[in-house]
């Protein structure tokens, strides 16, 4: 876990964690793919599920998940798509009960649910997605990724309403999307996704993005001064090799690294 100057938790990490392409790279060289998240969960303090976006994870699966981190490890999940892309919100609160009731099996370890929407969820959808909000249990947190222009054209009444709920508003690297951290609650999500399929391999760096993260850590701090938590994840798009863009945001951050052995870094 990770601490900005404020000394809040800062849990950074990537989506995702079992890429063939980071065998012999990141993890150790023939390494076992069953092994991956213990090892994983050694470097970084959290890590973003997209499985779940496809369903709902067994129960074995996030006993496994626990046993093989540590009591301090993150996971931040996506809601399924079939609550936010097939139903859009419409008659789908049963199904978010059921997929809370199974991830809050994780306890202390869940991080945040990522509502993710598609590019087609307009502001249109605002009095749905408050009535679903409503519904949703106080005592866990959430974050909503929105793609669509028309809500950041409306950005104040959208801030007012996830505002009202303690709701962050996810920050995204994506293309044609404004970069900015909404003070919408306790704590901010932020992804740095890039373009989807933009390398073949994603074995290392192919776009150095140093300044890019320079200036996030910037506005990172400055939001921290109201926040409890930042939750921060990287995805393989962004720069051509997620892993080593987190290890190179955590030096700009200052954030110490203990490796259990010296990946290929950029």
């Amino acid at each position: 876990m990770a601490k900005t100057d404020r000394q809040i938790p800062f849990y950074l990490g990537t989506m995702g964690f079992s890429y063939k392409d980071w065998n012999g790279i990141f993890y150790p060289p023939g390494m076992d793919s069953k092994d991956y998240l213990g090892y994983y969960s050694r470097i970084f303090a959290s890590v973003e599920i997209d499985s779940t976006f496809y369903g709902s994870p067994r129960k074995s699966t996030i006993q496994r998940w626990l046993s093989e981190t540590p009591a301090d490890f993150k996971f931040s999940l996506k809601v399924p798509r079939t609550i936010t892309h097939e139903l859009g919100l419409v008659n789908a609160w049963s199904l978010m009960a059921e997929f809370i009731e199974t991830i809050r099996l994780l306890g202390e370890q869940l991080g945040v649910i990522l509502i993710q929407f598609p590019p087609s969820f307009s502001i249109s959808g605002f009095e749905k997605l408050g009535l679903f909000l409503k519904t949703l249990p106080g005592d866990l947190r959430y974050a909503i990724e929105v793609r669509d222009q028309s809500w950041y054209i409306a950005e104040a009444e959208v801030e007012k309403l996830l505002a009202e709920y303690r709701v962050a508003w996810a920050a995204t690297q994506y293309p044609h999307l404004p970069a900015k951290i909404h003070q919408c609650s306790d704590f901010a999500y932020i992804r740095w996704i890039g373009q989807h399929g933009s390398f073949r391999r994603h074995d290392h760096e192919r776009i150095d993005r140093t300044e890019d993260l320079q200036k996030w850590w910037v506005d990172i701090q400055e939001a921290a001064q109201l926040m409890n938590a930042v939750y921060g994840y990287f995805n393989n798009d962004y720069a051509g090799y997620a892993v080593g863009t987190a290890l190179k945001f955590r030096a700009i951050a200052g954030i110490p690294l203990e490796m259990p052995q010296q990946p290929k870094l950029f």
